[in-house]
C-alpha cells in the first residue's frame, strides 16, 4: 500500500510539474497576445508581428545553407527583389543598418567622403558605422526636407588636393524618417543625382521605406531605383516581416557586399525561414500601405481639427505623422497619460512627437489614438 501511495505521489508531482510549465508558457503567450491587442503602438512600423499566413509561409519554406548559396527561399527572395527593382542582383541582409553600411563599403575606399542630408538616418542613427566599417567621413548638408539641391552638392565637392578627403558618394533617403515620412519629389531627386553624377559620384538610396514612397506617389520601385547605383530596402518596417532588409545593385557590387556581409557576421545558414516572411510581405503587404497612409492622414486631421497639437503637414506624406505639443507641455507629460490608456508614441527630437501607422493598426484604433492625444493634451492645458 505504501509503495502504491509513493507511486501515486510521484505521478502527481510529475503532473503538477508539467502543468506548471504549461501554465508559465501559456501565461506568457496570453500576456504577449493581449499586450499586442490592447496597446495601440505607434512608436514605429517595426513593432508589427507576423500574421498567421506569414507564419505559415515561414513554416513551409524550403531551406538550405545560405552561406553556401543553397537556400532556395533566400535565392528566390533575392531574385524576386532584383527583378522588382530592376537591378542585376540583390542580397538579403539582417538589418537596414547593415544594408546601408554594406552599400557604402562597396562604393567607397578608406579616406573618402560621403555627402548626405544633415537629418539622414545614416548620420543620426547608425552608430558612426561609416567611420568604423568603411573608414569614410560623412559631410552632412543642408536640405529642403531631405532634398539636397544640385548647387549644394556642387559647392560641397572637395578639390583634388591631398589636404582633403575624396568626395565619392551621394546618399538620399526616401521616405525621410526625421522629416516625418515625407516622400522626396522624384524630379528633385533626379536633379540631385544628376549633379552628383556629373562630378563622378556614385549614388546610394536609403530606401528603408521606399515601398511607402512608391505607394504614395504611384511611382514604381524600378523607376526610383534606376536613379541609384545601390539601394537598401527594409522588409521589417511597413511590410511587416519580422527581420531583414534587401540591398540591390550591379552584380559585381552585390558579390563584394556578400563578402562583407560575411565579414560583419551577417552570414546566415537556414535563413529561408526569414526570407519566406520577406517574400510573403513583398507579395501580399505592399498593397496594404495605402491604408496605412490614409490612417496617418486621418490621425493628422483629427489633431488639426482639435486645434491643440500642430501636425507637420507640408509635402507628400506617407505613414507617419510628426506633431508638436502646445506650450508649455512636454513629451514626458503626455507620454505617461498615453501609456496608461494604451497608446505608445515616440519622441524624435526636441518638441517633436512621431506616430507611425502600419497594417496592424485599424481605422478605429487610429481614431482612438487621436482622441486619447487630444483628451490628454486638453486636460493638461486645463490643469496648467
Amino acid at each position: 500500500m505504501s509503495t502504491q501511495k509513493e507511486k501515486a505521489g510521484l505521478v502527481g508531482l510529475i503532473v503538477c510539474k508539467y502543468f506548471l510549465i504549461w501554465c508559465q508558457e501559456n501565461l506568457l503567450y496570453f500576456c504577449l497576445v493581449n499586450s499586442t491587442i490592447d496597446t495601440i503602438d505607434l512608436r514605429s512600423d517595426t513593432v508589427t508581428v507576423p500574421s498567421p499566413a506569414m507564419r505559415e509561409a515561414m513554416l513551409q519554406a524550403p531551406l538550405g545553407d545560405d552561406v553556401y548559396g543553397e537556400d532556395p527561399t533566400v535565392n528566390e527572395l533575392e531574385a524576386f527583389t532584383a527583378n522588382l527593382v530592376d537591378k542585376e542582383a540583390a542580397l538579403f541582409v539582417p538589418s537596414g543598418v547593415m544594408g546601408n553600411q554594406l552599400c557604402l563599403k562597396v562604393l567607397t575606399s578608406p579616406g573618402d567622403e560621403v555627402l548626405l542630408c544633415s537629418e539622414a538616418h545614416i548620420f543620426h542613427y547608425e552608430s558612426a558605422a561609416p567611420a568604423v566599417i568603411s573608414q569614410v567621413q560623412l559631410q552632412p548638408l543642408a536640405s529642403d526636407k531631405g532634398v539636397i539641391s544640385p548647387a549644394t552638392i556642387v559647392d560641397s565637392l572637395r578639390p583634388a588636393n591631398p589636404h582633403f578627403p575624396r568626395t565619392r558618394v551621394l546618399c538620399l533617403e526616401n521616405t525621410h524618417n526625421r522629416y516625418g515620412g515625407l516622400v522626396l519629389p522624384f524630379e528633385a531627386m533626379r536633379a540631385s543625382v544628376g549633379a552628383a553624377r556629373d562630378h563622378g559620384l556614385a549614388c546610394h538610396c536609403d530606401g528603408a521605406r521606399l515601398w511607402n514612397a512608391c505607394a504614395a506617389s504611384n511611382i514604381s520601385p524600378a523607376a526610383y531605383c534606376a536613379l541609384f547605383d545601390t539601394v537598401s530596402l527594409c522588409l521589417s518596417k511597413g511590410l511587416g516581416a519580422p527581420v531583414g532588409s534587401m540591398i540591390a545593385g550591379p552584380a559585381a557590387l552585390m558579390d563584394e557586399a556578400r563578402r562583407w556581409r560575411k565579414i560583419l557576421g551577417g552570414g546566415m545558414r537556414q535563413a529561408g525561414i526569414l526570407a519566406a516572411a520577406g517574400l510573403y510581405a513583398l507579395r501580399e503587404h505592399r498593397e496594404l500601405l495605402g491604408t496605412d497612409h490614409r490612417n496617418a492622414a486621418l490621425f493628422a486631421a483629427a489633431l488639426q481639427t482639435a486645434g491643440l497639437c500642430r501636425p507637420e503637414t507640408e509635402g507628400q506624406a506617407s505613414n507617419m505623422v510628426v506633431f508638436r505639443l502646445p506650450e508649455p507641455l512636454v513629451f514626458g507629460q503626455i507620454e505617461t497619460g498615453c501609456r496608461e490608456r494604451g497608446l505608445r508614441l515616440a519622441l524624435i527630437g526636441p518638441g517633436r512627437i512621431r506616430a507611425v501607422f502600419h497594417h496592424q493598426i485599424s481605422k478605429t484604433q487610429t481614431e482612438q489614438a487621436a482622441a486619447i492625444v487630444n483628451d490628454i493634451v486638453a486636460s493638461l492645458l486645463k490643469a496648467a
